[in-house]
C-alpha cells in the first residue's frame, strides 16, 4: 500500500475507492494500458463491475440492506409493491406516491391476447422456466413503445409492464401445465392476491384469497426481489451492456436462474426433506452430511455469500408457521424441517462451519404448502427477482461509467501454427 488512497503495484500507483459501506476496491482500470497484464478471477469473486446504490450484504454479518433498509424490517412491515418502489426511485414512498404506484402496477397487468395463442405452441409438460424465458423475451415484438433504451419515460414503462406482467406471465404457465384455463387479472386484488388467484382459481366459482398465505408469498417475493451483483443480476447487466432491449435482458436473467446452483436451491432443499422421509432418520443424514466420502450435501444449508445467518431465514421461520397452522397442514415434511434445523444448529459440527439454514430451506416447504408444484419454485423466484433485475438494469443504462461487458482471459490454447491440408494430416 503506498499510501491510505493508493496501491503500488510495479510503478504504477492504483487509487484505493471507499463505498459507503463495506470494503474498499482497487481501481485497476488502467492496469493493463500500463502494465499488459490482466487479473485473473474465476467467478468474480474478487471483483466489482459496477458501482451500485441499491443493495448491500455483509455475509459475515448476516446483513441485506435495500437502499439502507434492513431486510427484516422491510419484510415484517412493508410489502413488495413498497419495496419494488424503493429499489426503482431510491427513497420509501408516501401513501399517495405507493397508491399511485400501485395503481400503475395494477393496469399493467395483462397480456397482450395473442400471447395466449403463443402459449399454446409449447408442450403441456414445457418446464414453467423455459415458457417464462420464451414469452418475456417475445414481449419486445409486442410493445414497441417501450424499448428505446435511450428514453427514460419509456425505461419507466418497460420496468412497470415488466413488474406488473409477470405474475401473470408465471400463472399462465401454471395453468397451461395442468390443461385449466388462463383467468385475466383482477384489478381489485392486491398485486399477491391477483397472483395467487390467476394461479388456484377457475372461471367456474369465486376464488377467495387466504390473508395469511398472500402475507406469506408477499414476503417471499420481498425476500427474493434483489440480492446484489449475483449471477442472473449480473447477466441482465451485461446482456444490457450491449444496448439490448430490457425484455430480452430479463429473459436473459431468467434464463441464468433457471440454473440449479442459482434459483433451484429451493427445490433442491425440499426434495432433499422428502428423501429424509421422516424425523427418526435425521440422524443418519447428518452422518452421511459430514462423511467427506458420501456425495450427500445437506441442501438449503450455507451460503456462498453469508457466513453467518441469512436474514431472510429468520423471517422465514416463522413465516413457515404462520402458513401450516393457517392451512392445518400435517406433513411429516414440515416436522423433518423443524427437527433438522434445530439438530443443525445445535451441532457442533454445523456450528464451526457456519453452515446454517438460509431462505431457500424454509422457502421450498412454504411455497409446497400453499400448493406449487416444485416445478413452479423457480418461476416464482423471477416473478420476484425481476424487479431487483429491472432496478440494476436502470442504473446500469444511467451510470455514465458504464461500458459493454467483455471480460479477459488467461489463455492456455495453443499458439499459432500453420494450416495442414487435410491430405496431409
Amino acid at each position: 500500500m503506498a499510501d491510505t488512497n493508493t496501491l503500488k503495484f510495479g510503478n504504477h500507483d492504483y487509487p484505493v475507492m471507499s463505498g459507503s459501506v463495506g470494503p474498499q476496491v482497487v481501481d485497476i482500470r488502467k492496469l493493463y494500458s500500463e502494465t499488459g497484464m490482466f487479473t485473473y478471477d474465476p467467478g468474480f469473486t474478487s471483483t466489482a463491475s459496477c458501482e451500485s446504490a441499491l443493495t448491500y450484504i455483509d455475509g459475515d454479518e448476516g446483513v441485506l440492506l435495500h437502499r439502507g433498509y434492513p431486510i427484516g424490517q422491510l419484510a415484517e412491515q412493508s410489502s413488495f409493491m413498497e419495496v419494488s418502489y424503493l429499489l426503482l426511485n431510491g427513497e420509501l414512498p408516501s401513501k399517495g406516491e405507493l397508491d399511485e404506484f400501485t395503481h400503475t402496477i395494477t393496469r399493467h397487468t395483462m397480456l397482450h391476447e395473442q400471447l395466449a395463442t403463443f402459449y399454446r405452441g409449447f408442450r403441456r409438460d414445457a418446464h414453467p422456466m423455459a415458457i417464462m424465458c420464451g414469452v418475456v423475451g417475445a414481449l419486445s415484438a409486442f410493445y414497441h413503445d417501450s424499448t428505446d433504451i435511450n428514453d427514460p419515460r419509456q425505461r419507466m414503462i418497460a420496468s412497470h409492464r415488466l413488474i406488473a406482467k409477470m405474475p401473470t406471465i408465471a400463472a399462465m404457465a401454471y395453468k397451461y401445465s395442468v390443461g385449466q384455463p388462463f383467468l385475466y387479472p383482477d384489478n381489485s386484488l392486491s398485486y399477491t392476491g391477483n397472483f395467487l388467484r390467476m394461479t388456484f382459481g377457475v372461471p367456474a366459482e369465486p376464488y377467495h384469497v387466504n390473508p395469511i398465505v398472500e402475507r406469506a408469498l408477499d414476503r417471499i417475493f420481498i425476500l427474493h426481489a434483489d440480492h446484489e451483483q449475483n449471477a442472473s443480476t449480473s447477466t441482465v447487466r451485461l446482456a444490457g451492456s450491449s444496448g439490448a432491449n430490457p425484455f430480452a435482458c430479463i429473459a436473459a436473467g431468467i434464463a441464468c436462474l433457471w440454473g440449479p446452483a442459482h434459483g433451484g436451491a429451493n427445490e433442491a432443499a425440499l426434495n432433499m426433506l422428502r428423501e429424509i422421509g421422516t424425523p427418526d432418520r435425521i440422524p443418519e443424514f447428518i452422518a452421511r452430511a459430514k462423511d467427506k466420502n458420501d456425495p450427500f450435501r445437506l441442501m438449503g444449508f450455507g451460503h456462498r455469500v453469508y457466513k453467518n445467518y441469512d436474514p431472510r431465514a429468520t423471517v422465514m421461520q416463522q413465516t413457515v408457521r404462520e402458513v401450516f397452522d393457517a392451512l392445518k397442514v400435517s406433513d411429516p415434511v414440515f416436522e423433518v424441517a423443524l427437527q433438522l434445523e434445530h439438530m443443525a444448529l445445535n451441532d457442533p459440527y454445523f456450528v464451526e462451519k457456519k453452515l446454517f439454514p438460509n431462505v431457500d430451506f424454509y422457502s421450498g416447504v412454504i411455497l409446497s404448502a400453499i400448493g406449487f408444484p416444485t416445478t413452479m419454485f423457480t418461476a416464482l423466484f423471477a416473478l420476484a427477482r425481476t424487479v431487483g433485475w429491472v432496478a440494476q438494469w436502470n442504473e446500469m443504462i444511467s451510470d455514465p461509467a458504464q461500458k459493454i461487458g467483455r471480460p479477459r482471459q488467461l489463455y492456455t490454447g495453443p499458439t499459432q501454427r500453420d494450416y495442414t491440408p487435410i491430405g496431409q494430416r
